[in-house]
This record gives structure tokens, C-alpha cells and sequence, in this order.
């Protein structure tokens, strides 16, 4: 499902306009990003949580020419999914 998809989805169930829905979704995914570049941490109760995992500097190999190289360290968004979207989408 793109967002699109997405907001058609949730405009029909909601029967909010569709203009008002992606407004939501585009405030919604704009403070999460601001949130975890200042470091925080976003809870939404029983769907997850998005966390910065920082990966620290290492050095790698080019596999096309076997060179070492340094990689820097990055942050690295993070989610896991909290206990009641896990019982819903368990096969």
C-alpha cells in the first residue's frame, strides 16, 4: 500500500475528506522524523515505537575491488512493533 492507497483507505473509513487526511499523514510523519533527528522517541500505544539506533564508524570492504574502506558512523531509524499490532497481523 503507497500513500495514496493510504489515504484513500483511511478516508473511506473515517469519512473524512481526503485533502484533510493527507494533511495528517504529512504532520504525522514530519514529527516523527523531527522528533528522532533530535533524539527522542515516538510511543504510539499498542502499534509501536520509533527509536534512533546510532551505528558506530567501521571499516568495510569494496567487494569490487577488495579495498578497505572507512564508513562513518549513522543514525538509524528504528520501529518495533508493540503487542497489539503483533497479535493482529500473527498468521
Amino acid at each position: 500500500m503507497n500513500k495514496s492507497e493510504l489515504v484513500e483507505a483511511i478516508s473511506e473509513e473515517t469519512t473524512f475528506n481526503k485533502k484533510d487526511v493527507m494533511k495528517v499523514i504529512t504532520s504525522l510523519t514530519r514529527v516523527i522524523e523531527r522528533t528522532l533527528k533530535k533524539g527522542g522517541k515516538v510511543s504510539i500505544t499498542g502499534f509501536g515505537s520509533y527509536w534512533i539506533s546510532r551505528r558506530p564508524a567501521r571499516v568495510g570492504i569494496n567487494p569490487a575491488t577488495k579495498e578497505r574502506i572507512k564508513l562513518p558512523a549513522v543514525n538509524i531509524p528504528r520501529f518495533k512493533p508493540g503487542k497489539h499490532l503483533k497479535e493482529q497481523v500473527r498468521l
